[in-house]
């Protein structure tokens, strides 16, 4: 299973909020995340980098319900700002290197920019949508997934210490396993909506555990990687 795109093409990466703030800002992590999409961006490769909203959406979210009753959509809403926030870190981090502002509109800007940052868009899906958006948008057959997790399992780890991994599978496979709709702040390898919308349009998408960083080199590098594949 490797992932190495086409020659003069974006690599589009959904990075998730649980890596860049898993608590705190997990700065270590952030440096090494940094300097491996530098050493590709000296080669030449150009990178779509759209960030998820993780525990910062989720702290904000939880706090409102205690104290008002907002709609599905206000909480959906918290979230993309909370995804808006981490994205502008991450741009900021890259300096020189990525486009001057967040992309909040799923269209990839004209820009000899190496490297792209967007956020959420609108409610009813996640950034992982965002980023099938931008693939379909840029003629990208693959995204990247990076998140806390290993690979797609057939059922929470978490709560079923016998749930077997599931390293290839299709999207109707994938798509039995989690929720139907989409929900503000759902947990899934990939989000409902992001997963019709990338079964639709024949896409590729490799879950990789983003703290293993080594994995995701490989995958870059068109190198058979430990992670799960859907499509």
């Amino acid at each position: 299973r490797a992932c190495m795109t086409q020659s003069g093409e974006r690599t589009v990466i959904s990075l998730g909020g649980s890596l860049v703030v898993p608590d705190g800002v997990d700065v270590a992590f952030l440096r090494a995340f940094k300097e491996l999409i530098e050493a590709r961006v000296a080669t030449g490769e150009k990178f779509v980098i759209i960030v998820g909203g993780g525990k910062t959406a989720r702290i904000y979210i939880q706090a409102e319900q205690e104290l008002s009753a907002m709609s599905e959509k206000a909480q959906d809403w918290l979230g993309i700002y909370a995804t808006r926030f981490n994205a502008e870190f991450v741009r900021l981090m890259f300096g020189e290197h990525a486009f001057k502002s967040v992309v909040i509109d799923a269209l990839v800007p004209e820009t000899e920019k190496a490297i792209v940052v967007g956020a959420g868009v609108k409610p009813g899906q996640s950034t992982d949508a965002v980023a099938v958006a931008i693939a379909k948008e840029t003629g990208a057959k693959k995204v990247l997934n990076l998140s806390n997790t290993n690979y797609v399992y057939d059922k929470d780890p978490k709560t079923n210490p016998d749930a077997q991994v599931l390293k290839t599978l299709t999207w109707s496979q994938y798509r039995t396993l989690i929720p139907t709709e989409w929900q503000p702040g759902l947990s899934t390898p990939f989000d409902p909506t992001a997963s019709k919308e990338a079964q639709e349009a024949g896409l590729q998408v490799m879950i990789i555990n983003g703290a293993k960083l080594d994995e995701v080199r490989k995958c870059l590098a068109g190198e058979a990687f430990d992670g799960s594949v859907i499509g």
